[in-house]
């Protein structure tokens, strides 16, 4: 019978997407074995329970499987496979009690305490608290306003599920209504606070966007991050930005009118101070050249502000995530002739995109083939060089072996293309045919 649970919960959760973790014996460092007994064990995880919660079926399960068991749209108990009349999760503080005395007699094996689970947020403290943000707000409290957003973050922090109940009962639309009242240079602190919030609880509803979409309210986030205010804050700033933009593109609009908006987003990127700010520039930057209104117009800007350079920097060592999207951004401002003016101008620029075809990504080869396409085929001001350039870094053959590993229909006809001109400057110039270093060929794909 217990055999054949454990291959029902097994196949339960595969189907439906949950890890499994088939863990039936703590990890002892002194090289015993200690069982856990079967009723500290969540049903649906088969693990040591760290927040046992009931259903109303009458069964238990930690808190955190039985969460993702019913986000999936499940409306049973695993167990029983009754339909659940609610979906309250009572906290079974006995059996946790249990858990934890049983934890402390096996401490000298290895087995750590489980800490005592904080009580989750509700919907009706969620909207008590926005509530209370409002009037604070509607009554220019600011002393107050931090107050509650500090004991939001302290929450949000607890857990993901708090997050996202923050998230849906209105905690994003009340936080961008406080911003826009308090949006000025001073109140830093309180702004500061909201934003750090904001990067994971960004508006949803059109009212909440509108309001931190606002030129009032854009103008001081740009200001903060172009303030050389401490790491974590612009950190924020940017993430909360990118966030905004992943909602409604439009609002680059707005901010392509702020002084110092392009600088600042220069400035992360030569000067980075972290993989996460980074990214979030990056897709900042690439928001603001594919909108078709404004597109031209700043990529010329941000040419002109050593974006191709600072590009060039972050393609020469920088991890997978990074060097798509600076790829991405790449791609883009080729399609214009003063980023392929910029791109003329450096020197690396060919060698690093040759080198990063067949060794990062397979999104990294198609973007990098498709600037190299971009480059040869706008070159006629430049003697070729673009061309010769590609010929010297070993372009032609690591176009070869793309073909032979494969690559999309668009790409690969733009390989074709790219071969052949590539062949036309080979014979003429007398390059020796790369094809023939197979030490190289092996070390490059």
């Amino acid at each position: 019978m217990y055999l054949s649970w454990r291959r029902r919960a097994r196949n339960v959760l595969r189907s439906n997407n949950i890890e499994y973790k088939e863990l039936y014996t703590g990890s002892i460092s002194s090289g015993m074995e200690i069982v856990i007994p079967t009723h500290f064990r969540c049903p649906i995880s088969l693990e040591l329970m760290k927040d046992p919660v009931t259903l109303s079926t009458g069964i238990t399960y930690d808190r955190e499987s039985i969460e993702k068991w019913i986000d999936l749209g499940n409306q049973t108990c695993p167990v029983t496979n009754m339909v659940l009349r609610n979906f309250d999760q009572i906290p079974n503080h006995s059996l946790r009690r249990m858990i934890q005395d049983w934890c402390s007699e096996n401490r000298s094996h290895g087995i750590e305490r489980i800490p005592t689970p904080r009580v989750p947020v509700t919907p009706y403290e969620v909207s008590s608290t926005c509530k209370k943000i409002m009037e604070a707000t509607q009554q220019r409290d600011e002393n107050k306003c931090l107050q509650l957003v500090e004991k939001i973050k302290t929450l949000g922090n607890e857990s993901e599920r708090n997050k996202r109940c923050f998230r849906e009962n209105g905690g994003a639309c009340a936080l961008s209504a406080c911003f826009e009242s308090f949006a000025s240079e001073k109140h830093v602190e309180l702004l500061k606070e909201i934003l750090s919030v904001l990067t994971w609880m960004i508006p949803q509803g059109v009212e909440g966007q509108s309001k931190l979409g606002s030129m009032k309210c854009l103008s001081t986030i740009v200001w903060l991050l172009k303030s050389r205010a401490d790491l974590s804050t612009r950190q924020n700033t940017v993430l909360a930005i990118k966030r905004l933009l992943a909602l409604d593109q439009s609002y680059v609009l707005v901010l392509t009118k702020i002084e110092g908006f392009f600088q600042a987003l220069i400035s992360l990127i030569k000067e980075p101070i972290s993989p996460s700010a980074t990214k979030a520039s990056l897709q900042i930057i690439f928001y603001t050249i594919s909108e078709p209104e404004i597109g031209e117009k700043a990529t010329k800007t941000f040419v002109e502000l050593g974006l191709v350079s600072g590009l060039v920097e972050i393609l020469v060592d920088s991890d997978k995530g990074i060097c798509e999207k600076a790829l991405c951004v790449l791609e883009q401002i080729c399609n214009s002739s003063k980023g392929r003016e910029g791109a003329f101008e450096n020197d690396l620029i060919l060698p690093l995109l040759v080198k990063k075809i067949l060794r990062v990504s397979f999104l990294t080869s198609e973007l990098s083939v498709s600037i190299i396409w971009k480059l040869c085929k706008n070159d006629e001001e430049h003697e070729n060089n673009v061309a010769i350039a590609a010929l010297e870094s070993g372009g032609f053959q690591k176009l070869l072996v793309l073909l032979q590993v494969g690559c999309s229909d668009k790409t690969k006809d733009k390989v074709k293309d790219l071969l052949k001109l590539l062949n036309l400057y080979r014979v003429k110039f007398h390059f020796v045919d790369p094809c023939k270093d197979f030490k190289y060929l092996k070390g490059s794909s």
